[in-house]
């Protein structure tokens, strides 16, 4: 993985959608912010549905729930985990 690659881990919905567990990205910039994550992602994956799964799922990056997606700046070489909300019982 090169410093600005970070991987992409899909998980419930978002791995129905995408076709895919995991994946690795290119950020546009060294300094990406994870908020502006989820239109790169829908811009690579158009037309499944990704844009409506991502409004309702949670992040996680290097395995800490982030709470609050405009503080977290992504460098290259994290994980970042899409998390979907599920249900059960």
């Amino acid at each position: 993985m090169s410093k600005s690659e970070i991987t992409v881990l899909y998980f419930a919905a978002a791995s129905t959608a995408t076709g895919l567990t995991e994946q690795s990205i290119t950020l546009p910039t060294p300094q990406y912010r994870l908020s502006s994550l989820s239109g790169l992602l829908v811009s690579l994956h158009p037309d499944v549905g990704l844009d409506n799964i991502l409004q309702s799922s949670q992040w996680s990056v290097n395995a800490e729930m982030v709470d609050n997606v405009q503080e977290v700046t992504l460098e290259g070489g994290e994980e970042v985990a899409i998390i979907c909300p599920v249900s059960g019982g």
